[in-house]
């Protein structure tokens, strides 16, 4: 299995201290460097290619999320807070997954295996790219799929689901890893949990995009630029 290269990024050094020794137990966590200062955390990705961070959210001067909105490309993320309210803002930024202080190493295993499991899914996908058509793994299969079979996109957690026409099919991946592997002039973002097949559209109403008989939400974080797509077709 390849190693993971990961940063940790925290105000609090006792939560780095801990956060060290956890990825000392695991030979393929790559620890290249911790930041009690965001701002030095973002100059180092500036320079630094990481497959993952472990990250704060309520820090001074600058949060988590809005290091996060500072990235032009975004690497697997790991929370890590004592607030268990952000639960819901990791899960709209596609996190790995959301650990809460203090943190247990068996709890710190289980998230460290997630980020290996999805690093694992995307080296695993034969490079697309040749024609109309991506490969998406589910378990040990390999399902060719068409872009223009594929209605849309749901998010689930840990996995997707991928409806075509004729079937379902679940991959570990993050919508965020998803939607970079999908041609823009076909496929759009609308929801937390949902991407859709724009040609599939059937109706639009009342913030609502009905696909093959499917009401699918539009939400706030994305209706203007749904909007703007519907004002320019």
């Amino acid at each position: 299995m390849s190693g993971l290269r990961c940063i940790a990024v925290d105000d609090e050094p006792l939560a780095l201290e801990v956060i060290k020794r956890f990825a000392g137990k695991i030979p393929e966590l790559e620890l290249l460097s911790t930041f009690g200062n965001p701002l030095e955390a973002i100059q180092f990705l500036r320079n630094e290619e990481v497959d993952l961070i472990f990250l704060d959210i309520n820090m001074p001067d600058l949060t988590g999320m809005q290091l996060l909105e500072s990235l032009s490309k975004l690497p697997m993320i790991i929370f890590t807070t004592a607030y268990s309210q952000y639960a819901v803002d990791s899960y709209e930024l596609d996190a790995t997954d959301y650990l809460l202080k203090p943190i247990p190493f068996d709890r710190f295993l289980k998230a460290v295996n997630k980020a290996f499991r999805e690093k694992k899914a995307m080296a695993d996908l034969p490079k697309d790219g040749f024609g109309d058509y991506l490969f998406i793994k589910s378990d040990t299969r390999f399902f060719k799929v068409n872009y223009d079979d594929i209605l849309f996109i749901e998010g689930m957690r840990d996995y997707v689901a991928v409806h075509t026409g004729k079937q379902k099919i679940l991959t570990l991946m993050s919508m965020t890893r998803i939607l970079e592997k999908l041609p823009p002039t076909k496929f759009m973002r609308v929801h937390k949990s949902y991407i859709i097949g724009i040609h599939h559209i059937e109706l639009v109403h009342n913030h609502r995009i009905r696909i093959a008989g499917r009401e699918i939400p539009i939400s706030n974080s994305y209706r203007e630029s749904f909007q703007e797509f519907v004002d320019q077709s």
